[in-house]
């Protein structure tokens, strides 16, 4: 099933359940462009391959690609995280539920933001809505395992996949350039990361932008009183949109983030920069062509991590890492807590 921009223009301002879940939904794209976004450009500024202000506007350019040629390509993402989580009943309180996990989100995403914290918003709209759902559903039965495994298969993906290309492609880049003189190939790793860093944010759009379109097209079924949508055609207006909602959110920048990922954690060398860029974008790929949700947060990090202990473990500064593991950590269960909790009340004031 799809639905026509015109026909979402009318139901727009008929339907006033349906305004303030497109409200809530575009308000989380917006905060994943503006705080999940700055690290895939975290490392080529750190390294000032390419200053700030350019790298947000790379960014912006290439979260809109890869939102929208990824999905024309591959939707299998957006799919996942629609079949992941239970809205199935009363279609009112399904989108109440949907409402409450989206509210959710944005309070834990911006209250991470605000201390520099990189949280994934990925692992915040999962738990979000799951908790969500477990609470319209009335327990466990809320969730499709399934699917949920997948998210799990993410985790395990970005994690040690994402820290072994890490170490491998930046051993490689040092053994194919041993013999060369550093200064001859300075100009040619400052270019190939930024780049490497272009890579990064098309993959992190063609990743997140599924993610929260696949939960645009659940609250659009549900506001229009439909649970039982088990399969849909994500339409071309609403690539587009999300595109730039996204865009507007890189454009706004994080710099906190970008220096907490690029600069606190390890410091980096170009070439280095660009394996973690080369090895986080080839994490992202795999893994959106599986149609298996990761972190883009999560893959780039632990990406950096394994550039960084190729060199020597204590390149790493492990108290730096240790806030980050600590925050993916109780993502799951803070943000889950949280849309359970909002969805109950929303649904006994609603």
């Amino acid at each position: 099933m799809s639905i026509s921009f015109f026909e979402f223009l009318g139901q727009l301002i008929n339907n006033i359940p349906l305004l303030i879940t497109v409200i809530l939904t575009l308000g989380v794209i917006l905060v994943n462009g503006w705080t999940d976004a700055p690290n895939a450009i975290a490392t080529c500024v750190s390294t000032r391959a390419i200053g700030p202000k350019a790298a947000i506007l790379m960014a912006t350019i290439f979260n809109f690609l890869g939102v929208f040629v990824m999905t024309m390509i591959n939707a299998n993402v957006a799919q996942t995280i629609y079949n992941m989580v239970d809205f199935k009943g009363d279609a009112h309180y399904s989108l109440i539920a949907l409402c409450a996990a989206l509210f959710a989100i944005v309070v834990w995403a911006t209250t991470a933001w605000y201390f520099g914290i990189p949280t994934s918003e990925s692992h915040a709209l999962i738990a979000g809505i799951s908790g969500a759902a477990i609470a319209l559903q009335g327990g466990l039965k809320g969730i499709n395992g399934s699917e949920w495994m997948k998210v799990i298969y993410g985790l395990i993906l970005s994690t040690f996949l994402g820290f072994f290309m890490g170490w491998i492609t930046v051993k490689i880049i040092g053994f194919i350039f041993k013999g060369f003189d550093r200064r001859k190939t300075s100009g040619f790793f400052k270019y190939s990361q930024i780049c490497g860093g272009a890579a990064m944010a098309f993959m992190h759009g063609a990743q997140d932008g599924q993610k929260f379109m696949g939960v645009f097209m659940l609250g659009i079924f549900l506001a229009n009183g439909r649970s039982d949508i088990e399969s849909f055609v994500i339409p071309v207006w609403l690539m587009i949109l999300c595109s730039l909602v996204m865009a507007l959110g890189t454009s706004i920048g994080g710099y906190k983030i970008i220096k907490a990922v690029g600069m606190d954690m390890v410091k980096l060398e170009q070439y280095q920069g660009f394996a973690a860029d080369l090895a986080g974008a080839g994490c992202l790929l795999l893994s959106s062509v599986t149609g298996i949700p990761v972190s883009t947060t999560h893959t780039k990090t632990t990406a950096i991590m394994g550039v960084g202990a190729a060199k020597r473990l204590s390149s790493v500064n492990w108290g730096v890492v240790k806030e980050m593991i600590w925050t993916w950590i109780l993502t799951f269960p803070g943000c889950g807590i949280i849309g359970f909790l909002m969805a109950e009340l929303f649904i006994w004031i609603f």
